[in-house]
């Protein structure tokens, strides 16, 4: 496709998307847990529909984080949100409480003993990608289709923007020639308002933020903009749609651009190679690129449950690279430990960084201060090319 035109499209969900609901609420209580201890091992799945919210997993951790403590954390994330409708509201939807011990086979294969380094917490394959189609070194269409849907939550929680209500989706399609984005052909933006509210109102209010995020002169035709194109969307949330951890994990990386292994990351702790592995594939992807070693690049890595290394290591770069990937794959391998541990430590992955994550995407984040997206750092960049001179 390098070499090629085409049109390609990704979508977002907001915050407000009853499964990003649930993302937040599972990344919340294992902040919860992190904040008290930061080795708990934590593994928490959420469910939400109308005026009901279902926890369930497995935790290693502080006694104080209980089931009275879990209900707090999920009625203060609906809360933040904005949720306070008939169907679905904080103060009053029932919260039910399944959350157990981890189980003491898992821990076996998970915990360092003896001569024995911390393992994977189950076995799996993850992906890590980036591009120079922005300086995000992300792929253009999600983040550009995040790049709406966060402004639009922005001025929402500010006040500027009252006829709106939590829930939306944005969907942006761009021209490629050549393999480079060059423009939009079409945007989707659907989002929750308050009764009384026209769908032309709506798409007078939602139209600048999506002017705003894309690249000046890049706004689709009019005819091809489409805003709540069902007509009327009051009814939304849990209330509307059934919500469950997990359940956007392509919105959550790259928008189809790139391969997936599979596994989700709201709500699990940096032993689940679901998370910190893929975490640290978008760190040596974005490092490869960024040191203008190629313009895109894919790694693969795989792990066993139990087993600390990684099975395998694979780079792609697409005939972009300049160096050989077979040699690039030894050069990460040695620049970075890979072992969950190596990873937790590098990343820093121990602290309570993961409500954050939750919506608008785990990558083409800024890092924070406290630690918060440091796979999106690109210190590793010098150390890569150095080890290939």
């Amino acid at each position: 496709m390098a070499n090629s035109s085409y049109l390609f499209t990704s979508e977002s969900v907001s915050e407000g998307h009853p499964d990003k609901i649930c993302d937040r609420i599972s990344d919340a209580i294992l902040d919860a847990f992190l904040e008290k201890d930061p080795y708990s091992r934590v593994a928490v799945e959420t469910l939400a529909t109308t005026n009901k919210v279902v926890l369930a997993g497995e935790v290693r951790g502080p006694d104080s984080i209980d089931k009275a403590a879990m209900e707090a954390i999920a009625r203060r994330c609906i809360k933040n949100i904005g949720y306070e409708q008939e169907g679905f509201h904080w103060e009053n939807c029932d919260i039910d409480v399944y959350v157990h011990e981890q189980s003491a086979e898992i821990a076996q294969g998970v915990d360092a003993s003896d001569n024995k380094d911390e393992g994977a917490g189950d076995q799996g394959i993850m992906f890590g990608f980036a591009t120079d189609e922005t300086p995000e070194l992300m792929p253009a269409p999600i983040q550009y289709a995040h790049k709406i849907l966060r402004t639009m939550a922005t001025a929402r929680h500010a006040g500027e923007v009252p006829q709106l209500a939590p829930d939306a989706k944005s969907q942006v399609t761009l021209k490629y020639e050549n393999g480079k984005p060059v423009g939009t052909t079409s945007v989707v933006v659907s989002t929750q308002h308050l009764e009384g509210v026209s769908q032309q109102e709506v798409r007078d209010i939602v139209r600048p933020f999506v002017v705003n995020a894309l690249p000046d002169g890049w706004m689709c035709p009019e005819d091809d903009f489409y805003v709540n194109p069902t007509g009327a969307f009051v009814i939304g949330g849990p209330d509307g749609d059934a919500g469950l951890t997990g359940r956007k994990i392509i919105v959550d990386t790259y928008g189809g651009a790139a391969p997936h292994g599979g596994g989700a990351f709201s709500g699990k702790d940096p032993t689940k190679v679901d998370r910190s592995a893929a975490y640290a594939a978008r760190y040596l992807a974005k490092n490869v690129v960024a040191a203008g070693l190629a313009k895109k690049c894919v790694i693969q890595l795989s792990y066993a449950i139990g087993v600390s290394k990684p099975l395998s290591i694979f780079v792609d770069t697409f005939g972009t690279g300049s160096v050989d990937e077979d040699k690039l794959g030894n050069v990460l391998n040695k620049v970075m430990d890979l072992s969950p541990r190596g990873i937790r430590e590098a990343l820093e992955l121990n602290k309570p960084i993961y409500e954050r994550t939750a919506a608008y995407g785990h990558f083409g984040r800024n890092p924070t201060n406290d630690g918060g997206f440091s796979w999106e750092r690109t210190n590793l960049a010098d150390a890569i090319k150095s080890e290939l001179t």
